[in-house]
């Protein structure tokens, strides 16, 4: 359905029926966000020989994350006499919006996807690098020290792990002979990324990971040094967009890497009569599991730890991981 919209004329039915359906899955990214919440609340939990949420939404606490949602909207919205208001209001938005515009080029299946561009990569790139202006925006114009300091570690975190992040995947880029996400996908008929590009995807996931904000990498809202970070003087619902911003690119980052090492929505062998969307969630729920995961296992690194092995260990590495993919298609190649 999708692919057929996408080759018809533009119109204003068009226009209609891409906004109707980027609404819907607007309201199906919130559903995820809200329930890979209480999934993290509740593996934290188990890990921790705990229960975790269990009094709203009968046993397992399936409502609690919405009670909580639904309380924080309900908060009262405070700016602090002294910050900067235009830009304390806006700094939400322009964090939001780039995670879900990411979303657009993320081919689900081989029939379902918003937005098939040819450098739909390079795209996802470029977009979501402009949450760390709203990262840092929020930090300077909340006018506290604390909020200042989180910016400038989340924009040198999230600047210095792009460049691992974006060469683990120049080997993919090589072997594929793409930068269109659903060429990625086909071209692993024959073996996923993960098994050809080992190196490549265990820098991507770490680079991922420090991407996302999430431990052992979270030093922009480190709670016990920063009290939360950059947005430390949010309230109520500009609070909760920064929290949507980081559970939105979960979802997308998790799908992003289904889609460039897991063979998206391909089968394992013999198993091709499972749907594709099936195999996609399967490979989406694992990974985003294993993200959950890490929270309850790792301690949080310090800071100049956190930026010598971005550039000292993660760069060098992804530096001879490119060279030595040339050199093996280039012997492909020759025979």
């Amino acid at each position: 359905m999708m692919a057929d919209l996408l080759n018809s004329s533009p119109s204003l039915v068009n226009f209609g029926i891409f906004f109707l359906l980027a609404t819907l899955f607007l309201f199906v990214v919130l559903g995820y966000v809200t329930y890979v919440i209480l999934a993290e609340r509740k593996v934290m939990g188990f890990m921790q020989l705990r229960i975790g949420p269990n009094q709203l939404g009968g046993k397992w606490g399936l409502l609690q994350t919405a009670a909580d949602v639904l309380k924080l909207l309900l908060k009262e919205d405070i700016i602090p006499k002294l910050a900067d208001k235009p830009l304390y209001i806006l700094a939400p938005v322009i964090a939001f919006a780039p995670s879900f515009m990411v979303v657009a080029v993320i081919p689900f299946t081989d029939n379902f996807y918003f937005a098939d561009i040819g450098v739909g990569l390079l795209y996802y790139i470029a977009i979501s690098g402009i949450t760390v202006l709203g990262m840092v925006t929020a930090g300077w114009a909340s006018n506290n020290k604390y909020a200042l300091l989180g910016a400038m570690r989340g924009a040198a975190q999230m600047i210095s792990y792009e460049i691992p992040l974006v060469m683990s995947v120049v080997g993919v880029i090589l072997l594929s002979g793409s930068l269109n996400l659903t060429d990625i996908v086909n071209a692993q008929q024959n073996g996923w990324f993960m098994i050809l590009q080992p190196i490549g995807f265990i820098l991507f996931f770490i680079s991922a990971v420090a991407e996302l904000n999430r431990i052992p990498f979270d030093l922009p809202e480190s709670e016990s040094e920063l009290v939360s970070g950059y947005h430390v003087d949010y309230s109520g619902f500009r609070f909760a967009f920064f929290m949507l911003t980081e559970y939105t690119y979960m979802f997308a980052m998790s799908a992003l890497i289904v889609v460039l090492f897991l063979g998206g929505w391909l089968p394992l062998p013999f198993l091709g009569f499972i749907p594709g969307a099936v195999w996609f969630a399967l490979k989406f729920s694992v990974v985003t599991f294993v993200l959950l995961w890490l929270r309850s296992t790792f301690p949080r690194v310090r800071p100049d730890q956190l930026m010598e092995f971005a550039w000292k260990i993660l760069l060098p590495i992804a530096l001879a991981n490119i060279f030595l993919t040339a050199i093996i298609k280039e012997i492909i190649n020759l025979f």
